[in-house]
């Protein structure tokens, strides 16, 4: 059902259009949703999973928008066993509000997305890829850090091992195994620009030794992404602060790598 102004119903969800979209449970306002999609916005070239996606992550990230003026004491944790909970309700309620259009990566992009076949990478839904980072976590076949502000999960960076991802990864199995790569940070909207990234990325650095590698590796883009959201793997100078040398420059990003 679509209305142009919204009434009392079991879910809604607001279209940049102005359109509202109502429908009785999740799957019904996935698929009105995505008609609409398909009939107003044909101009757009996302596929049908990641139009329910969208739909899906409009009600579920419910937690704050607007940024804090001041925030109080940042502590930074490993994901281990004991903080998966945190790790998935961040992620679930958090990390992305304001931009449900990347909320159902929930981080496994890196670890997955191959660029060297580019059809090897199912159309997974938001749960589907929840499922697989938490397998990955549990396994150790990823590793990052929360940061936390007043007991609350914050802030996230992926600093998995290079032999880890699928987009990173080299030919070199021994190298790979070698070298820390900092895939991703995402902080919620009520904490950015206070520095959770710096915290991470130190963090990250200081507990490099115990982790057996020899370099730490760092890619941000090359087009600068003013928006905190979406500029999700540091800025080039976050990396120039703390020792990084600019090593290779890729179509989209920059290499960037510093001794453990």
């Amino acid at each position: 059902m679509l209305r142009d102004h919204p009434r009392m119903t079991a879910l809604h969800l607001d279209c940049q259009c102005g359109r509202t979209i109502e429908a009785p449970d999740l799957d019904a306002l996935s698929d009105t949703f995505l008609v609409h999609v398909r009939e107003v916005h044909t101009d757009w070239p996302y596929p049908d999973r990641a139009v329910r996606n969208y739909a899906e992550a409009t009600q579920r990230l419910t937690g704050g928008s607007e940024r804090l003026d001041e925030v109080g004491e940042v502590e930074i944790h490993p994901v281990t066993e004991d903080r998966l909970e945190d790790w998935a309700r961040f992620f679930d309620h958090d990390g992305f509000v304001g931009s449900p259009e990347w909320a159902a990566c929930y981080c496994t992009e890196p670890h997955l997305l191959n660029p060297m076949a580019p059809g090897e990478r199912a159309d997974q839904s938001g749960q589907e890829n929840r499922a697989a980072m938490l397998g990955l976590l549990r396994s150790g076949r990823s590793f990052g850090y929360l940061a936390y502000v007043d007991g609350r999960a914050a802030g996230w960076a992926n600093a998995s091992k290079r032999s880890d991802y699928a987009l990173f990864r080299t030919a070199d199995a021994t190298s790979d195994s070698d070298v820390i790569g900092l895939s991703c940070f995402v902080v919620a909207p009520p904490y950015r620009r206070h520095g959770l990234a710096g915290k991470l990325l130190d963090r990250v650095i200081s507990d490099a030794p115990q982790r057996a590698v020899a370099w730490i590796e760092a890619y941000p883009f090359v087009s600068f992404r003013p928006d905190d959201g979406r500029n999700f793997r540091g800025s080039r100078s976050l990396y120039d602060a703390r020792g990084f040398d600019a090593v290779e420059e890729r179509d989209r990003y920059v290499v960037m790598r510093r001794p453990a």
